[in-house]
């Protein structure tokens, strides 16, 4: 077992995050909610971050927006997009780049879309701001847009407000919003939390199937390891601040490695595994507190695997059984005499 960094690094990857780390002023001290978090991301790619809430993956996303609250500081050894220095960027070229080049889709759409607004200004904006076209082309722009996103009756729509919509309609007109520019990348988060089973469905399609016709790399931000199987090419397990696994989804989803992996999977009901009558599996304790004194392994206090040495130990992301399979544990995968130990 080798250790390895946390990602391959990508000739030409459009997104680039090595070494992530976001702390938080608060009263009683230092939050460190972010912790050395490293991925990338290329062209026309689908990354999936996952985890429980509170773990730190929309931290992450904001991070990317620069979007974070005044009280979070950020600093990583490299955060570049399309070869830009992110941390380097006055805030007047991240509020350029932002919608245009970055563009999110929010969780709740209810609450992302302006109450007061018809829906035609929201999605015209933005296009006017960085495209300088004219209201005409950024009308046509939209009409076309509503469309491949499925809403029926475009032209009706526009001169409806949010509420007079269904929560399905909001979430294709956020996703409508977020391609108005032609980004080369978007980050959803959590984009079918709000909906029902069937909606949900119907919005990953739709996600993917504009994926294929505009280009764009998505990084998506879920707690519903359904959604990873449906639409992730790679996936990155993040549990306290920190990634914790991270692979090709197949491979992940096959060879789960890290324990806290292997619980998440087990939580899931699976057609044919479990029997009738018989639980679902759990993972027993509480996230840790994740002020700055916080060391060691994270997972260690909810972990049937601990040892000793996993409370004060460094741990690194090692090399899994498939190329680019990493996971962030001390205890090795089989005995010197090839048992397996998990």
């Amino acid at each position: 077992m080798t250790s390895a960094p946390v990602d391959q690094a990508a000739d030409g990857a459009l997104l680039e995050v090595d070494g992530l780390d976001v702390r938080i002023r608060l009263p009683q001290g230092e939050l460190h909610a972010v912790r050395n978090v490293s991925f990338n991301l290329a062209e026309g790619e689908t990354l999936c971050l996952v985890g429980e809430s509170g773990c730190g993956k929309s931290l992450t996303s904001l991070t990317l927006m620069g979007l974070l609250p005044k009280a979070a500081q950020r600093s990583a050894r490299k955060l570049s997009f399309a070869g830009q220095d992110l941390q380097s960027l006055s805030e007047a070229r991240m509020s350029a780049m932002r919608g245009n080049d970055v563009a999110m889709i929010f969780q709740e759409p209810m609450t992302s879309l302006n109450p007061s607004m018809a829906i035609g200004a929201q999605l015209t904006e933005g296009f006017l701001k960085h495209k300088k076209g004219s209201a005409r082309e950024a009308r046509e722009r939209a009409l076309y847009l509503m469309d491949k996103a499925g809403i029926p009756s475009p032209a009706m729509r526009m001169r409806q407000y949010p509420h007079e919509l269904s929560g399905g309609l909001r979430q294709r007109v956020m996703i409508a919003m977020a391609l108005m520019c032609s980004p080369r990348l978007i980050i959803a988060d959590e984009p079918t939390t709000a909906l029902d089973v069937t909606i949900q469905a119907q919005i990953l399609d739709l996600l993917k199937a504009l994926q294929s016709d505009f280009g764009m790399a998505i990084l998506l931000i879920t707690h519903d390891l359904g959604v990873v199987a449906r639409v992730a090419d790679r996936v990155s397990v993040m549990y306290a601040g920190e990634i914790v696994e991270q692979g090709d989804t197949q491979d992940v989803f096959r060879t789960p490695t890290h324990p806290y992996t292997q619980g998440l999977l087990d939580c899931v009901p699976i057609p044919g595994r479990l029997r009738p009558g018989e639980r679902l599996g759990f993972i027993p304790g509480q996230v840790p507190n994740l002020m700055s004194g916080s060391k060691g392994c994270m997972f260690r206090n909810r972990c049937g695997f601990a040892m000793p040495q996993c409370v004060e130990a460094s741990v690194p992301l090692v090399s899994g059984s498939e190329p680019g399979h990493r996971y962030r544990c001390l205890l090795p995968l089989t005995t010197e005499n090839g048992e397996v130990l998990r």
